[in-house]
Formats: C-alpha cells, structure tokens, sequence
C-alpha cells in the first residue's frame, strides 16, 4: 500500500510535468521516507516485495511496447547504429568508471541505464550488479539529470546542425535515456508536423533500442552467474570443503525468467492480436509495477552513505551523457550518407 500511494503520487507529477518519470518520483520519495524515518518496520517486507517481484513483472510488460513492425521499418542500418550505440556505452562507461576509481557495481548501473532506456534498465539490471541500494540511487539520478539536460540542450545543437525532424529523432532516440525524455526531448525540436515527425521517429528508435535489454542483461547474467561459482569454488577449495560428496552449488539461471518473459511479450505484441485498448492498459500496469519497484529500492537508500563517494559519480554521468550522444551523432550522419 506504502509503494502504490507513492506510485500514485508519481503519476500526479507526470500528469504536470511530463518529463519526470513516476519511477524516478518512486525512488526519490522512497528514499526521503527512510532517511527521516518515517517507514514502519512493519513495511519493509512489503517494500522488498515490490523491489524484487514487483519489478519483474514490469519488465516483462515492457516487452508489449515493442513493435517488431516498426523496427523492420527502419532499416538494417539504422538497426546497426542502435546496436553500435548500445554496446559502446554500456562498455565504456564501465571502463571509465573503473578509470575514475567507482564501484563496479556503480559503473554497471549507470552504463545500463544511458546505454538502453534509463531507470527501467538499472532496475532490471539491478540483480546482477552486486551494487548498494546507494549506487542505484546515484545511477537514477545521474540518468534523470542527463535527459533533463537532453530537453534543452539536444534541440539547441540540432537546430544549429540544420537537422530536419526525421533526423533529429534517430538522433534523439538514440541518445536519450529515458521514454518519457526522448518524447519531450524530440518535441521541443519545433511545432506541428516537424514535431509529430520528430517525435514519432524518436520513439521508434528508442523502443527499438528497448530490446538490447535482453541482450546486456542476459550477458552480464551469465557473467554474474560464472563469477558466484569461481567464488564459491574457490572458497571451497581455501577451506579445505571439497569432496566427491560436496553439494553442488545453486546456481541463478544462466537466462532470468523475467527476461524470457520480456522476449516472450515482444513475440505477443508481434501477432497483432492485442487490441490498442490492451496495450494502452499494459503500459500503465507495467509503469505502476516499476515505481512500485522504485519505491522499494528508494527505501534502502541511506544519504550519509551517498556523501562517502563524492562527485565522482556526477563526472562519469556527464562522460557517460556526452558518450552516447556523441556515437549517436555520429551514427545518424553515417546513415544519411
């Protein structure tokens, strides 16, 4: 009850400024709520429920935002500069991070949410980042910052570039990290039809970038998954535990079921069988379900730990921003070419 209400009051914001995301309200307010104290003990177990469950069952509904359609539409060399984009970032923004001496639990969060689609992606990467409750505050912040930034800095450089609508979305859609800033982002470009065009090819391009989730999450699965056993191996061997007896050790799944579940709700959305009605209802359940999460992972969050870190943090977002912008950039003039 404690998530939804906060959930609700996400949605109040949104409803007046339509760039702040109810997730990122979700975190912000979960953490306020736990650093003065005003979350009952009798809660938390509730909270961990919506930081763990809640939060799967999201992501699998962000599949339906998926049209398989209007990615094929864009062509193999649009597709391609997604890709480009995606791995680019979310390598190098790790790498940097360890260059400027971060967690690399911190690096992993923030390289996820610039690389693929902001707070939704550190929250469903959030399992497989060994990462404080701390880090992830820090990385949804760093990544509200930056597309707020994006909603008045990206126009001002594509109008000063000549780009026409269509090109400044790809280029949008590419760059920003959250849904909800690449729409405001690709509509502050102009009036009438040059924002319509603008802001629907963001879109498309963005939600076509959605779909990497898959890829970087399954990844890094798997990598999470060989390092548990190294260190389990290993602990076991220095202890002197290992026999022809020992137990195997549980392992998580090389796949996470809710990623398979993500795949498996692009393929519905795919069939056309879902009615306009049903995915406008879907959306709205899975915004719900993740500033539920939200809520969840905010209440673990405690400040003073945050001061520890320094701005660091605040450098690789700005790195990270820049990064990803730039390849995007980069990316759209090759396919003008």
């Amino acid at each position: 009850m404690l998530a939804g209400a906060v959930a609700g009051l996400g949605f109040v914001v949104r409803e007046r400024w339509a760039e702040v995301s109810p997730l990122v309200v979700g975190v912000a307010v979960g953490a306020l709520l736990t650093n003065v104290g005003l979350i009952p003990v009798a809660a938390r177990g509730g909270l961990q429920f919506a930081s763990k469950k809640l939060l799967r069952i999201g992501i699998v509904l962000l599949g339906l935002r998926l049209s398989v359609k209007d990615a094929i539409h864009l062509g193999w060399p649009t597709g391609l500069v997604i890709v480009v984009v995606v791995v680019i970032t979310f390598f190098g923004t790790q790498a940097i991070g360890r260059r400027l001496g971060l967690s690399p639990g911190l690096s992993l969060l923030v390289a996820t949410g610039y690389s693929i689609c902001g707070a939704s992606a550190i929250a469903a990467m959030v399992p497989f980042a060994d990462a404080e409750e701390e880090d992830v505050a820090y990385s949804l912040a760093l990544v509200t910052l930056c597309g707020s930034l994006s909603i008045v800095v990206l126009p001002l450089i594509g109008h000063g570039l000549g780009f026409e609508a269509a090109r400044f979305g790809r280029w949008v859609g590419g760059a920003v990290h959250d849904v909800g800033q690449t729409v405001a982002t690709a509509s502050a470009y102009g009036g009438g039809e040059k924002a319509t065009v603008a802001r629907t090819t963001a879109i498309v391009v963005k939600l076509t970038r959605v779909v990497m989730l898959a890829p970087i999450v399954g990844l890094t699965s798997v990598r999470h998954r060989r390092r548990i056993a190294a260190e389990n191996a290993g602990a076991a061997v220095s202890s002197g535990l290992v026999t022809a007896k020992a137990d195997p050790v549980k392992l998580p799944p090389i796949i996470p079921a809710f990623v398979l579940g993500f795949l498996a709700m692009i393929a519905v959305r795919a069939t056309g069988w879902l009615s306009t009605g049903v995915l406008r209802t879907s959306r709205t359940v899975e915004t719900w379900m993740l500033a539920m999460a939200l809520v969840g992972l905010g209440a673990g969050v405690h400040v003073a730990k945050l001061r520890k870190v320094g701005g660091r943090p605040l450098l690789l977002g700005l790195i990270a921003w820049v990064l990803v912008a730039g390849i995007s950039l980069i990316g759209t003039s090759l396919v003008r070419l």
